[in-house]
């Protein structure tokens, strides 16, 4: 696609650190666009993970969610996240992105996206980087709701 091409699996090593894209959004997060500025040469799939804000937690409405992060440390985070994802899955590809701020019932709050040339490489490196986004990445999430406000424990 964009970012330059591969000759064949081989040359996994070089192509890792360019073909990783990291953002962090604060207005609006278009997954879309994040997957398209991946390379997906040599790639037989990508895998998506597209997590959005519920209109309804534990019966109650939910007005918001807002996330604050400690931004610098978010984009390394999530980029060391991504490159071991990597090595350790096998993958070709990873893009990334978190919303910061206020964020609406039914809107993103976080994209990943995984060139992979098979698809069970895939599916276990964007598992395993949702799982580790949540508990390693520098984020706070309170939540906004009909009844009032409060921050969940813990990151992500």
């Amino acid at each position: 696609m964009k970012n330059g091409c591969i000759e064949a699996i081989g040359h996994h090593a070089e192509f890792m650190a360019e073909n990783v894209i990291i953002e962090l959004a604060t207005n609006a997060l278009d997954y879309d666009d994040l997957r398209d500025k991946l390379n997906f040469t040599n790639c037989g799939c990508i895998v998506s993970f597209i997590g959005i804000t519920r209109g309804q937690d534990e019966g109650e409405a939910v007005i918001r969610l807002e996330f604050d992060a400690w931004q610098d440390s978010l984009e390394k985070v999530l980029r060391e996240l991504a490159e071991q994802a990597i090595s350790r899955f096998m993958v070709l590809g990873i893009a990334m992105s978190h919303r910061i701020g206020s964020v609406a019932p039914e809107e993103p709050i976080v994209a990943i996206h995984v060139g992979a040339a098979h698809r069970a490489e895939g599916f276990a490196a964007c598992s395993w980087l949702i799982d580790e986004l949540k508990s390693q990445a520098p984020l706070w999430k309170k939540e906004v709701k009909s009844s009032g406000e409060s921050w969940k424990a813990g990151l992500g």
